[in-house]
């Protein structure tokens, strides 16, 4: 990665346990202004650990981090500020409507009644959930949630937004609906997305740069065609050179030679 671009996030052996077990382990993560960084790696290898710590949602145990070029340790407020967080669970107020629950957010962040209001009818239409703006949280399904995550994170238009999954249990409809607006997203160039998904067609097809996480230590980071190469040169797909990177310490599994056979 060249180090003479500036640097959206900046860590520097970032680390968080848990008791005796380190979920985060030294993880010193480059991730360029404008990219759309790809972060992952199996399940609990620590992405949505190291996205809370970034998101000032927990305090690391050890490390330091820089987000926007702030220190992560005295200006959490802000980075808070700059950013746009879609979490990987459902936080969001269940008794309000749709264009209320984003116009709320909007304000929280400082925008005037009008701008929250103009911004939510524009971001609901471009979701496709301005048939339901009236409709409580509480009756919308699993992806018109994501959706509405979706719009909250970016109604302030933050220089930096973090997705954790934002693609988990929804259907293919409304996986084309994110997929198509961060494909815009990326193409303006302007904001910086920090991503994690298993599924790694979608990263492949939209992310600049990767970084892989295993066992809480990042494996591999770069560009997404350095990534594809490897040290021998050869080009792979994002899924190949995933499996290699995150298979070396995970041993062989058991045949289970018994399923199928004659009782």
């Amino acid at each position: 990665m060249d180090d003479s671009n500036p640097l959206a996030v900046e860590t520097q052996d970032l680390t968080r346990a848990f008791g005796g077990y380190l979920a985060v382990n030294n993880v010193s993560l480059r991730v360029p202004v404008g990219s759309f960084y790809g972060f992952v790696g199996p399940n609990g290898a620590g992405k949505s650990t190291t996205i809370n710590m970034l998101t000032g949602l927990r305090s690391p145990s050890g490390g330091s981090a820089r987000v926007l070029g702030y220190d992560l340790a005295t200006q959490a407020l802000e980075i808070k500020r700059r950013i746009g967080v879609v979490p990987e669970g459902s936080h969001l107020f269940e008794r309000l409507t749709a264009a209320e629950h984003l116009q709320f957010v909007g304000r929280l962040y400082g925008l005037d009644a009008a701008t929250a209001a103009r911004r939510t009818a524009e971001l609901l239409e471009t979701m496709g959930l301005a048939a339901d703006a009236g409709k409580l949280v509480a009756a919308h399904s699993h992806g018109m949630r994501k959706k509405l995550a979706l719009c909250c994170a970016l109604i302030h238009s933050p220089s930096l937004i973090f997705l954790d999954e934002p693609f988990e249990g929804i259907d293919a409809v409304a996986t084309n609906h994110i997929r198509e607006l961060l494909a815009r997203l990326r193409a303006r160039g302007r904001t910086t997305i920090f991503l994690t998904s298993h599924v790694l067609e979608v990263v492949e097809r939209l992310c600049t740069h990767i970084g892989v996480i295993d066992h809480g230590r990042l494996v591999a980071q770069g560009s997404l065609d350095e990534l594809r190469r490897g040290a021998d040169g050869r080009e792979r797909s994002l899924e190949e050179r995933f499996i290699e990177l995150v298979s070396r310490d995970h041993g062989e599994r058991p045949g289970l030679d018994w399923l199928g056979a004659e009782a």
